[in-house]
């Protein structure tokens, strides 16, 4: 398989403009990739993710949300992230799997990133794209916003543009032994009951 992040892309952008049609935090997600394609599902549970948390995100920062509905989001996005974790090491252990019988050149370069957090900052940025562009054009703004907006705007598409060559030039020397890129583990313990000292003594009560 031929990976690109222009195919990466498109699925990203699938999901958010899928997540766009009813524009709420609590519908049911529907992942519209074939069981098939293992590697395109997961991008597109992936970049589902972030589109949701990005609203969670908007929401709790209301000022005069209600403290409890505050708590209650701020585990749903806690939750949220442990699953965005969880997908990206996936993600890089798809990869690796790929990736496993290549013959790594001698002088091989070691990238400090794995393929999957590379991944995880193309969704996002697509997300910034997609909202800043909203910006750009809304028509109850003024025009000094829609102009700052349009600004922001030419700054993340000419970061889009840099981080879509590195990527390709990372799967590119990944497929042919010119690089390595160690999966780091998050190895988060303040989801676990058993390592959170705090969930731990709850338990015990």
């Amino acid at each position: 398989m031929i990976y690109n992040s222009s195919k990466i892309i498109e699925i990203f952008n699938n999901a958010i403009k899928n997540y766009h049609i009813i524009d709420n935090v609590e519908q049911n997600f529907q992942n519209i990739i074939s069981d098939e394609h293992y590697f395109e599902k997961l991008l597109y549970k992936k970049c589902w993710i972030d589109t949701v948390q990005w609203h969670l995100e908007d929401i709790i920062r209301d000022p005069n949300i209600n403290p409890a509905k505050g708590l209650e989001i701020k585990r749903i996005i806690d939750k949220s992230n442990q699953e965005r974790t969880d997908i990206v090491e996936l993600i890089d252990d798809y990869f690796y799997e790929q990736f496993k019988n290549v013959n790594i050149e001698a002088n091989h370069r070691i990238n400090t990133e794995s393929p999957g957090w590379a991944i995880d900052r193309l969704s996002i940025l697509q997300l910034k794209l997609y909202h800043w562009k909203e910006e750009a054009d809304r028509t109850d703004a003024s025009e000094t916003h829609r102009q700052n907006a349009k600004i922001k705007l030419q700054v993340l598409e000419n970061q889009n543009n840099f981080l879509i060559k590195a990527i390709d030039m990372l799967f590119a020397d990944l497929q042919n032994g010119k690089a390595v890129a160690p999966s780091f583990k998050q190895m988060k313990m303040y989801n676990d009951p058993e390592t959170n000292p705090v969930l731990r003594a709850a338990k015990k009560n």
